[in-house]
């Protein structure tokens, strides 16, 4: 990992800005983060070691710009173009840049970007709801090859579907925040969000839980040391088709507390089985009614990303269309939030048994 920092420096301009750690590490030696200079490694790209070659190669990894500072800030709108003009020189190179700055996007680019450069990535901030709705549109108008998103501080629950839907997006990123002060992040925010690029087949990162990080309603405070390493352990981070999410350690519910629970929420306990639904029953048989109920689950839930999440099973038609979703059976979404099967996953035969279980369980007790 290469970091380049042609400049340092910034001005605080969101809720994410807050605690921000640029401004922390330059209290502690008694440097005014405020203030915007060039620095030392301005030229970074274009240093040469002694045999004439550049001391940053493609074998080096992503260069990843201005990470104290934002690339896009208007006290280094005179150094800009001279980095451009680096970054095109090594067009050999991948360069990451973040930004809080999406608007002044336009106004920063060089005149041959055209729709964007290849070896360039631009990844957009957005930690909350109103970040992220004033942000991503801006975001997604730009002439830009490649594209991310970082919620990073994440301050709340944000829904970003809409904006994964496009196909624009190649990666999110999220994660909590550290140091003194540090704003709780929530599990349920990053499964939701985690839960959003599934469903649209975008590559999710989980990168840090953060030092205050809530999980189940209970506070954990956490080590630096162990923020980033233990949201690599919890098996959150996805990407498509590699099995990531097999890693996740999760217990199934105990059966009577499953349905305790269900008979306490106003959505699920209105479901029931009409008179046609019972005869239906009683015309097929209960060994019927469980093959096409093992059916279901194969086709519309087991898949790692089903077609249609969310939306999959319909609300009548069939007695276990109704049974799924008193038993919140019907999607990945609340297969994970009410019997702590994880999204991304490909299900397996003890979890698709479990699933038809549960749903002839709660049409047995109906007869």
């Amino acid at each position: 990992m290469v970091i380049w920092n042609p400049w340092h420096g910034c001005k605080k301009i969101s809720p994410g800005c807050l605690n921000c750690y640029v401004y922390r590490r330059d209290e502690s030696i008694g440097k005014d983060a405020g203030i915007v200079s060039k620095t030392g490694d301005f030229n970074l790209p274009l240093k040469k070691n002694r045999r004439g070659e550049f001391k940053l190669g493609a074998s080096d990894g992503v260069v990843y710009t201005c990470m104290t500072s934002d690339f896009f800030i208007d006290e280094a709108d005179e150094w800009r173009q001279e980095c451009w003009d680096m970054i095109r020189c090594r067009s050999d190179l991948e360069f990451f840049i973040i930004t809080k700055r999406i608007d002044r996007f336009e106004r920063c680019v060089p005149p041959d970007w055209n729709d964007g450069w290849d070896n360039v990535t631009i990844c957009c901030t957005c930690e909350n709801t109103e970040r992220a709705e004033y942000r991503l549109p801006i975001f997604l108008s730009l002439p830009i090859k490649h594209r991310e998103i970082i919620s990073e501080p994440m301050l709340e629950e944000i829904n970003i579907k809409k904006y994964l839907e496009t196909g624009l997006i190649e990666r999110v990123t999220c994660g909590g925040e550290s140091g003194p002060g540090a704003r709780a992040c929530d599990l349920k925010w990053i499964k939701s969000l985690r839960l959003d690029c599934i469903r649209c087949g975008v590559p999710f990162y989980f990168k840090q839980t953060g030092a205050v990080f809530v999980k189940d309603g209970k506070t954990y405070h956490i080590e630096r040391k162990y923020q980033m390493s233990q949201a690599q352990k919890s098996g959150y981070s996805y990407s498509p088709g590699t099995g990531a999410a097999d890693r996740i350690v999760y217990r199934l519910p105990d059966r009577r507390a499953l349905f305790e629970r269900l008979a306490r929420s106003a959505f699920r306990s209105k479901f029931c089985l009409t008179r046609a639904d019972k005869e239906y029953i009683a015309d097929k048989g209960l060994e019927t009614i469980e093959r096409h109920a093992r059916d279901f689950v194969e086709s519309r839930l087991a898949p790692e990303n089903p077609q249609n999440d969310g939306e999959q099973t319909p609300m009548r038609g069939h007695p276990v269309f109704i049974a799924q979703h008193a038993t919140a059976c019907c999607c990945r979404g609340c297969l994970e939030k009410w019997h702590n099967i994880p999204a991304g996953k490909i299900l397996n035969a003890n979890e698709q048994n479990y699933i038809t279980d549960v749903i002839m369980d709660w049409i047995k007790n109906w007869l």
